[in-house]
């Protein structure tokens, strides 16, 4: 038999520092960041240019590169080239997009430099089951089904039937593994390398032909050997000999644990879910909250690992149709009919629902709903033998069913072509239907209720699945031969130690060390304090009167004044009521009273306070895009059930985030401004932050939001400035870090975000970095290539556009928050070992044991638990030129989380990545709004495709992109 081994190519992506070429069109800005002679202040140890060079460089054996598959390569080639922006928008014409780097060196992910030793050592539980892995060999078949099925639960059905039927004779009693599309696995060879097989499926099991005739559909599948896996490759990957891991292998194994779990419960991604594992719980609107849980297999330092967590997930609650009608407009709709506003909300909801009619006793036929008629069921007419009937009387005829709510619409159900009408009373929704479309803050705040769990039940949870799955059990996993222990994985950990904060000299604490990861500001002034001399307050709220407006505002003056800031206590005018649907023509008249106030000084108004309803719909979005981009002002909104409750603590959070915005700072680390952090105190060093975040599911119009932040002062690292970018839907690579555009007088010209944000730097600090480190949130482990290698590269090209072979060393680190790894005290009775809440103490870190193999990450649980479950950020090295050593990237990454500036609690991300995720967040109000009018018979505009073009967000005004505006 011919057999072809699973391996990765020998084809391997590289990455190239680009040649610097001489800029025509430099703006003087860039001109000055060249020629310039830069003066750095001396560190305590000065390390010259010869030492910095080969300070600190590891003896490591020889690495082999991890590779691509080719494939991988031209994916993300065709992404970037078909993407259709360049990041800038459609007015950026000319703009060239950035194509994927040249290179003659390879690409490797930064390994493992040692473990870490700072710290108190502990032990921690981790929710990974160790595997066996297993040692026969895993063989791959090509599936094809003739005719072609959407469906991956009919073309699990369709298998389950042929190995039902064939498995004793023809597949020589193999138990396949299938992952309902194209593969199917087997633990040894099938006595053939291909085969055709006949299966014949009763409709019934078929859920896209329901037929209560029990008709039987006749597939034609065939079996086709194409590889087998290469289980060598595997542990030597697992020993850490090799760095390029057996994906296909890995794949096979997830595959073969899956198998039982999709033939029990409902799949969603690698989640698996039912409303036996728990009842469900109701989150309104016809929505429920379904337990479950994740099961993924993990290449670890301790071997294969099965990381199992609880999951919830929201599914379509099985309510009788007019019910669920009557719950999406909060209002009985049995007497009344629908008024346009509620037809097109209604229609809205229930497009795609899968719905089963229950007017007939032993037919429960499913159909999905394609729309809404426009009439009422009592004017709906249609032929049948030539002449007219109404729906009315053919249900009555027919099925002997009267219909009651004829002032309602009919359901539509199959295609517009051949529409068939059902009434709403006789149709209820399918039970286990994935609701997929945007939770309101109601039903997110009932859900986050429901999940919340203590780090003690949750991890019974856990260990309870686990048992109940019976791994050592399941036919696939004996089949296959793969043994999983039941216990949780016990891990070496080390506790790191809180830095000290510094705070100015005046207040009675001028230092301070966090305790279990907080602290706060009694006694203690901000160490460089704003300044608020001309400030303006409006009034949105009906409910609050303006003595009691201006009691708030007087307050919150008084706390900015104790915590360090000098706040004038009278605003530059009266304070100004409106109603929220005036708020442009209301801002626009607050502005300008203002400057005509202040007329002759040439002072702007510096701050507007605003006092917003406690719901208060687009409100707050349409402020903050008006503020920043159209009239720039920096804006604090306050809600209202603060103004009457009125507490100390709430001022002093918000001063601090004043204070920020009006670009003071709030504390400092005290080994910043003492010149003893490794690779950030010796040289000037820019810390960057970049996320992208995409619109909510079903909106498929709406363009991702990329933003990237990069800290102004150094050695202190404390202030972000922040820039926005809008580019295409759902693309995760940044496209506007670095661009060029031709100019017909100036030639080639260069920008882009990081090349704006090095400028920033120089002219704040008088210094241009010499070192960048990057940390980059929201980056899945199957996008860590493409990120690398096209972000590294704008990295590269924005340096060498500022000053010839000006290349600063770059450290580029991943964070990911969105993991199932949990860790747990390992006795939850010593309250030594937990916070108040039961989690593990802020300043865990866990780099063995349940990390990879051979590369740089480690887990860090830099914050104190509130409620619920602690989840450690997973910090992950891609790439390091500045060599740092584990212990140096963990205390730096864990000492940054005490800087974080609207709290005095050390927070969960590091602040770079944080402020990015934030400042995107804000930059999805300066998006126009789509027009979602519903077309009778087609899809509204968040259901079109995206167009080619994306349309750039408004500028932000420059006197905000100076401070951190999104705080």
């Amino acid at each position: 038999m011919p057999v072809r081994q699973m391996s990765c190519s020998d084809q391997t992506l590289v990455v190239k520092t680009p040649k610097t070429t001489q800029n025509v069109g430099k703006s003087q800005l860039a001109q000055d960041y060249q020629t310039e002679k830069l003066h750095h202040p001396k560190p305590p140890l000065p390390v010259s240019a010869e030492k910095k060079k080969n300070r600190g460089r590891r003896k490591r054996g020889v690495r082999k590169p991890r590779h691509v598959q080719p494939t991988d390569c031209h994916e993300v080639l065709h992404q970037i080239r078909s993407s259709g922006t360049d990041g800038g928008g459609a007015d950026d014409v000319g703009m060239e997009t950035m194509s994927f780097p040249n290179s003659n060196k390879s690409i490797t992910f930064a390994g493992r430099p040692g473990f870490g030793q700072t710290g108190t050592k502990c032990v921690v539980k981790a929710n990974h089951f160790f595997t066996q892995l297993p040692d026969k060999d895993l063989n791959q078949y090509n599936v094809t089904i003739k005719p072609a099925v959407i469906s991956k639960s009919v073309n699990r059905a369709i298998i389950a039937q042929l190995v039902r039927v064939h498995r004793e004779s023809d597949l020589g009693m193999r138990l396949p593994a299938y992952d309902g599309r194209n593969s199917l696995y087997t633990a040894g060879e099938l006595p053939f390398t291909s085969r055709e097989f006949t299966v014949k499926l009763s409709v019934e099991d078929d859920g896209s032909i329901p037929n209560s005739n029990n008709r039987q559909v006749e597939y034609n599948v065939g079996l086709k050997f194409v590889a087998r896996a290469n289980l060598h490759h595997l542990s030597e990957f697992l020993a850490g000999k090799r760095t390029d891991a057996p994906h296909e292998a890995l794949q096979i194994l997830d595959i073969v644990l899956r198998e039982l779990p999709n033939q029990r419960y409902i799949p969603v991604g690698k989640s698996f879910f039912s409303s036996s594992v728990r009842a469900p719980q109701r989150l309104g609107q016809g929505v429920e909250s379904w337990r479950g849980f994740y099961q993924s297999i993990r290449p670890t330092q301790m071997g294969l690992s099965l990381n199992i967590d609880m999951s919830s997930a929201a599914f379509m609650e099985p309510l009788p149709v007019i019910e669920l009608v009557g719950q999406i407009l909060g209002k009985d709709v049995s007497s009344r009919p629908l008024s346009d506003s509620d037809h097109v909300k209604v229609k809205k909801a229930l497009r795609g629902v899968k719905v089963e009619i229950t007017h007939r006793r032993d037919v429960r036929r499913k159909y999905r709903i394609s729309g809404l008629t426009s009439q009422p069921t009592r004017e709906l007419m249609f032929p049948v033998d030539g002449h007219m009937k109404s729906v009315v009387e053919y249900f009555q005829e027919m099925y002997g069913f009267t219909i009651r709510n004829i002032h309602l619409p009919c359901l539509q159900v199959g295609n517009h072509k051949k529409a068939n009408y059902l009434p709403m009373e006789a149709c209820k929704i399918v039970q286990g239907q994935r609701y997929t479309k945007r939770l309101n803050d109601k039903q997110i705040t009932a859900l986050l209720r429901v999940t919340c769990q203590r780090p003690r039940d949750r991890e019974n949870d856990i260990l309870q699945t686990v048992r109940h799955n019976s791994y050592n059990e399941d036919p696939y996993a004996d089949e296959f031969g793969i043994k999983i222990t039941e216990k949780f994985a016990s891990v070496d950990a080390r506790i790191l130690p809180p830095p000290w904060l510094k705070y100015h000299e005046n207040g009675k604490e001028k230092d301070c060390l966090p305790q279990v990861g907080q602290w706060n500001m009694v006694n203690k002034k901000m160490i460089n304090g704003g300044t608020v001399s001309r400030w303006a307050c409006i009034n949105f709220s009906r409910g609050v009167q303006e003595s009691i407006a201006f009691g708030f505002c007087r307050e919150l003056a008084q706390m900015c004044q104790v915590s360090g800031m000098e706040f004038n206590s009278e605003p530059v005018i009266p304070i100004y009521t409106a109603r929220p649907e005036n708020v442009e023509r209301a801002l626009n008249h607050v502005y300008h009273s203002s400057m005509n106030a202040l007329r002759g000084g040439g002072k702007d108004l510096e701050l507007l306070i605003a006092i917003l309803p406690d719901s208060n719909g687009p409100l707050y979005g349409d402020l903050k895009r008006i503020c920043e981009t159209d009239l720039g002002i920096i804006s604090q909104c306050c809600l209202t059930k603060h103004v009457f409750r009125i507490s100390k603590q709430y001022l002093a959070n918000v001063s601090l985030k004043i204070n920020v915005k009006m670009g003071g700072r709030n504390t400092v680390l005290m080994d910043a401004i003492s010149w003893r952090i490794p690779l950030v105190s010796d040289i000037p060093t820019i810390i960057f932050g970049a996320d992208v975040t995409h619109p909510e599911n079903g909106e498929l119009s709406s363009p991702s939001i990329a933003a990237v932040v990069a800290s102004q002062d150094w050695p202190e690292i404390t202030k972000y400035a922040g820039l926005v970018c809008a580019q295409a839907h759902r693309q995760e690579l940044i496209q506007d870090l670095y661009k060029t555009w031709h100019d017909p007088v100036r030639g080639t010209m260069h920008g882009g975000m990081i090349r704006d944000l090095l400028i920033a730097f120089r002219k704040a600090t008088g210094q241009k970095p010499l070192r960048i480190i990057f940390y980059r949130d929201g980056v899945s482990e199957g996008q860590f290539y493409q990120v690398l290698l096209y972000e590294l590269d704008a990295i590269r090209k924005a340096c060498a556009s500022l000053e010839p072979n000006y290349q600063p060393p770059v450290t580029f680190v991943v964070v990911q928050k969105r993991h199932h790894t949990r860790l747990f005290a390992n006795n939850h009775k010593d309250r030594t070992s937990t916070d108040k809440s039961g989690n593990i103490l802020p300043g865990t870190v866990v780099d063995s044991k349940i990390c990879h193999p051979s590369e740089f990450d480690f887990f860090l649980c830099s914050h104190a638990g509130i409620q619920g479950t602690s989840r450690p950020a997973h910090y992950h090295v891609l790439w390091d030129e500045n060599n740092f050593t584990a212990d140096g990237m963990q205390s730096l990454t864990n000492n940054l989380c005490y800087t974080y500036a609207r709290c005095t609690r050390s927070v969960s991300v590091v602040p770079p990545a944080y402020y990015a995720h934030l400042a995107a967040f804000r930059a999805r109000f300066y998006v126009e709004p789509e027009n979602d009018t519903v077309e009778e018979n087609g899809p509204t505009m968040n259901d079109r495709p995206p167009s080619s073009r994306v349309r750039a967000l408004p500028a932000l005004k420059e006197n905000v992109k100076r401070v951190m505006f999104y705080c």
